[in-house]
């Protein structure tokens, strides 16, 4: 078959009006999903798995990409408006995304959102559906050096998420790589700060300290303000209308746009990787390389811009693996892989010699997908931002009992109930104290997978350092790395002595 036949096929499933009409409703619950905290991207799959045990192989997987992709999307919704990331992955979103919406311009930052995301999306579903094997292969010749040396690449960050308070922020990073070291040691199953606890066996779940981090310790912060956000606190009382940024603004990131989609593909690629890396590590090069990182966490869009396309992005990288080798690149692809391996399909390099229709499927689902969740999520936007419109006497609770709910769904546990409340009280005091939560958050997030990456290669090069970095991408990106942590430290001392 020629690849305009293949497109035509893929495209063909969708014409199906049943088939186009369940993509739809995968939008709209994906973006649902996405946006109520502690319902991760990958939650959001399994819990649309249902709904594809009467539908034949093609139209299951076009349903659950469908899912997927509006997931991580909804996710910066309530980022934006509420300072709560509805995925892991919009965590970096809040940075910038509710700072605007305090000035009063939500609209324009769920515009910028929703926007990038898009872009991303297509962008990745594009190299997925024209480099597949080749980025396939490409992943595969990454050792855990190499991972490792990319992941601490997004730690370089800290540096610069506060400039004016440099040690505070990295005091804060270190303690989020702490509290990523409570659990069992994943290369010698020995038991670091559990205080004898069979909940913290497995470590911090993430959800939970992101709900109690953002969500909890705001409702404490807001208690002592206004009983009621308006327009100089959130995002006008309860109305907001989303509005995309101009031409000139689109053409001033558009190479931000361009660098974070590809790079956003090819970490969405990487096994165990996804998009919350994905979203940090583009928050952090693009916070690097711009001509004003000062503005960084203030309220750009820059910032949104970096975050979003680069989670989306990742939603297509993660595809290549799981139809290219039948390796699922992060949780989700692992979700919709048991589905497909249930109905029979056997997943791997045969696939797209055999059945290349399943490649143009997830393509065509991608594309449909991400224009038509930026329409549904305009809508879903009016309809979560009508909340604050309650005074905060009641709304407070509201989200204090979604919060509660939230990470109790993580695993059916009270343990991450109680995780969750002491997360927000230890965000409250970092605010009243000035340390930063985003820097504790991404050492967090980072530090669970700069630990295992580092044990494996550490071993490989049977305790060799020099070894471990001797290949030339982890070399590389350790250098660099190690210039970009140092240089706001440096370089003010370079100042001075020129002064």
């Amino acid at each position: 078959m020629s690849t305009w036949e293949l497109l035509s096929s893929g495209f063909g499933v969708l014409a199906d009006p049943y088939t186009f009409l369940m993509v739809l409703f995968a939008i709209i619950v994906g973006t649902i999903f996405g946006a109520l905290p502690g319902v991760s991207a990958t939650m959001a799959v399994a819990l649309g798995l249902p709904f594809t045990y009467s539908m034949k192989p093609i139209p299951a997987i076009v349903f659950l990409v469908a899912v997927y992709c509006s997931s991580i999307t909804g996710g910066s919704i309530t980022a934006i408006l509420f300072k709560i990331p509805g995925v892991p992955s919009s965590a970096p979103t809040t940075f910038d995304g509710y700072p605007m919406a305090q000035r009063g311009e939500a609209g324009k930052a769920l515009g910028i959102a929703l926007g990038s995301s898009a872009i991303g999306g297509l962008v990745a579903a594009l190299c997925m559906l024209l480099l597949s094997p080749q980025l396939t292969q490409a992943a595969l010749s990454f050792s855990a050096s190499d991972i490792f040396a990319i992941t601490f690449m997004g730690l370089s960050i800290l540096t610069c998420l506060d400039s004016k308070n440099i040690l505070r922020t990295v005091i804060s990073g270190l303690l989020g790589l702490l509290l990523a070291c409570i659990g069992t040691d994943p290369m010698y199953a020995v038991q670091r700060m559990t205080f004898n606890s069979p909940q913290l066996l497995a470590g911090l779940e993430m959800i939970p300290v992101l709900i109690g981090v953002f969500a909890v310790t705001e409702v404490l912060k807001q208690t002592g303000k206004s009983s009621r956000l308006n327009a100089g606190e959130g995002v006008g009382g309860g109305s907001v209308s989303t509005k995309m940024p101009t031409f000139s603004e689109w053409w001033g990131i558009k190479w931000l746009l361009a660098r974070c989609s590809v790079i956003g593909t090819i970490i969405g690629i990487l096994p165990g990787a996804g998009a919350t890396i994905a979203s940090f590590l583009c928050y952090s090069s693009e916070t690097k390389m711009s001509k004003h990182p000062e503005k960084f966490g203030t309220g750009i869009i820059d910032g949104i811009a970096a975050s979003e396309t680069a989670n989306n992005a990742a939603t297509g990288g993660a595809m290549v693996p799981l139809l290219s080798l039948g390796i699922p690149g992060g949780n989700a692809a692992a979700v919709m892989m048991s589905a497909l391996v249930l109905k029979g399909v056997q997943l791997g390099p045969l696939l797209l010699t055999n059945q290349p229709e399943y490649l143009t499927a997830t393509f065509a689902s991608m594309v449909i997908t991400n224009i038509l969740m930026v329409f549904v999520a305009i809508g879903i936007a009016k309809v979560f931002a009508k909340i604050l419109a309650v005074p905060y006497s009641y709304l407070g609770p509201l989200i204090i009992m979604l919060a509660i709910i939230g990470s109790y769904a993580t695993n059916m546990s009270i343990a991450d109930v109680q995780i969750m409340a002491v997360a927000g009280i230890m965000g409250l005091i970092f605010s009243v104290c000035h340390f930063n939560s985003a820097a504790m958050i991404l050492g967090l997030v980072l530090g669970v997978i700069c630990e295992g990456n580092f044990s494996r290669a550490y071993t490989i090069a049977r305790g060799n350092l020099v070894g471990m970095f001797a290949r030339p991408v982890a070399g590389t990106l350790m250098v660099v790395s190690i210039i970009l942590l140092l240089y706001p430290v440096i370089s003010p001392l370079f100042k001075k002595k020129a002064a």
